[in-house]
């Protein structure tokens, strides 16, 4: 979907949510009551659990929808998501299993069990925002608000959103109410302004500083004449412009060229594209952006059939299995990336193996989600299946499937990078209230020393105590945040390996990584860097 239509849904969708609810006021015995009745239920696909407390979380389990005719004359429905992806439900059943390991243990929230409410954005704003608004607003036909206004909201926080775009729509509306957005994949240096954006907070590091990592490499080889290739959103953009401000004072290099990649398929922008690249001195290009954008770049890389340049990846494609195939390695290998902190994570893999399907998925509680990974995983249908779906041969699921007897992602946890940015995130806002809920009265932190209480519970009290959070992970990586709501920062450096037999694989050769006490540091085992050319060095 283009930067027009992306404004115009989110546009309508925030004009929609804000509306979610019409409130009545009355009074009563010279006391006002309001009753604030729902005027509309979104069946979003989500995953849930009951708890004491909800945390919300926002995943991109489907890649696709239709783009919808915003005609803004008549209601628009929420448009189908399809292509179901694999890791996104992994980082959602991470988060699951998260909140169940916080569950079990007696040292954190031991009287407090928490629950969640998780959802499928369908990697697009307008159903993402949805989502966010129906978590913040709570799903009760009808609620009625006394003066002296008490309860716990329906959820604590949030984990998400999956991209920076979605997440900058996302937090402008709830810093208005302080609700905290931790986000596990969102790095537009923009999110930074505290201003704009009151109660953001992530687990990967800004843009700022992958672009400082991208900077130090640079510097590191020699490498002072390069191309620079974006996404046509706030990813790519902010990017841009750091390296445009940064590149020369840091890293005494300059900017060939400097392109924006096409959203979709745009078969003359794209040979445009490469034969700037084809015909430009600098040997090294880095590429800010996706995938997807990635692939359609490849192609065209592939048919003009230009060779010898060293490519510099952004975390968003830096790990992208479909890049790694004999049609493209012959041009991506050597390929430097830069790539989210690789974790571990105890007790994940058992905790997916036991991954279970609804069988009375229509109820309120149901994990629609789980489902449609079953019904992907394999290839049958929960009945009622689909019109001729059995005449065609198709099976019908029984949920005794069993998941190890098929090859699939979800239980894969050797490389755990956004998963274990979802994990941290989890136990950010778990030890936020853990410390609120060890407030000792008469010595609190707010007005006349009071503390936050759990029944009376307010959004800002627990952003409060999130800015203060200070743990360290069961892997040995703490987490904390700083004035901005940004992680302390690591990235590992990834190099793509074309092995003589013609497999492909990606190796951690380094790391940048800024601490409190020695600044940035660039760490890079040099011996083990795979480069695609016969001198070992590119000429820039």
């Amino acid at each position: 979907m283009n930067q027009s239509k992306v404004m115009r849904a989110f546009l309508e969708d925030t004009l929609l949510s804000l509306m979610l609810y019409s409130c009545f006021s009355s009074a009563v015995s010279s006391l006002y009551s309001s009753s604030c009745q729902l005027q509309e239920q979104f069946h979003l696909n989500r995953m849930h659990k009951t708890g004491d407390v909800i945390i919300g979380g926002l995943f991109a389990i489907n890649s696709f929808t239709d783009d919808l005719d915003l005609t803004f004359t008549s209601k628009p429905q929420l448009p189908p998501c399809y292509g179901f992806d694999v890791l996104g439900f992994r980082q959602a059943q991470t988060m699951a299993f998260a909140i169940d390991e916080i569950n079990k243990k007696s040292s954190l929230l031991p009287n407090v069990t928490l629950g969640y409410s998780l959802y499928d954005n369908c990697f697009q704003l307008g159903i993402g925002f949805r989502a966010a608004l129906t978590l913040v607003s709570g799903q009760e036909e009808q609620v009625t608000l006394e003066e002296n206004c008490v309860g716990t909201p329906p959820v604590l926080g949030i984990v998400g959103d999956t991209t920076s775009s979605n997440s900058i729509a996302i937090s402008a509306v709830l810093g208005l109410y302080k609700v905290a957005l931790v986000s596990y994949y969102a790095t537009c240096s923009c999110l930074t302004d505290r201003q704009k954006f009151p109660s953001f907070f992530r687990t990967i590091p800004s843009d700022a500083f992958q672009v400082n990592a991208m900077i130090q490499i640079l510097k590191h080889f020699g490498w002072t004449w390069a191309g620079l290739i974006i996404s046509d959103d706030d990813y790519g953009f902010h990017a841009a412009r750091s390296f445009h401000s940064d590149l020369g004072p840091a890293g005494g290099g300059c900017l060939a060229y400097t392109e924006i990649l096409p959203w979709g398929d745009d078969p003359a922008e794209l040979r445009r594209i490469v034969d700037v690249m084809r015909k430009s001195t600098a040997r090294v290009v880095i590429v800010f952006a996706y995938k997807g954008h990635m692939i359609n770049l490849m192609e065209e890389v592939v048919r003009q059939n230009v060779t010898g340049l060293q490519w510099i990846a952004s975390e968003g494609w830096s790990a992208a299995a479909v890049l790694q195939t004999p049609h493209f390695m012959p041009y991506l290998g050597g390929t430097l990336g830069i790539a989210i902190r690789r974790g571990e994570i105890p007790g994940l893999r058992d905790f997916l193996l036991q991954t279970h399907p609804d069988l009375h998925h229509n109820n309120t509680d149901g994990n629609s989600m789980v489902n449609e990974f079953w019904e992907h995983t394999f290839k049958c249908r929960f009945a009622p299946p689909p019109a001729g779906w059995v005449e065609a041969g198709g099976e019908l699921c029984t949920g005794q499937e069993v998941i190890e007897n098929v090859k699939n992602e979800l239980v894969d946890v050797s490389n755990l990078r956004p998963e274990y940015n979802v994990y941290k995130a989890v136990y950010a806002l778990a030890y936020a209230l853990d410390e609120m809920l060890q407030c000792e009265p008469g010595r609190g932190p707010f007005s006349n020393n009071t503390c936050a209480h759990l029944q009376r519970l307010e959004p800002w009290q627990l952003v409060y105590y999130l800015e203060k959070v200070n743990f360290t992970t069961t892997f040995g990586d703490q987490v904390s945040f700083d004035e901005n709501g940004d992680a302390l920062p690591i990235y590992d450096i990834m190099n793509w390996v074309w092995l003589a037999d013609g497999r492909t694989k990606v190796q951690r050769v380094g790391e940048v990584k800024r601490s409190a006490f020695k600044g940035e540091e660039l760490t890079l085992d040099e011996d083990k860097i795979f480069w695609n050319f016969e001198s070992k060095h590119v000429t820039s």
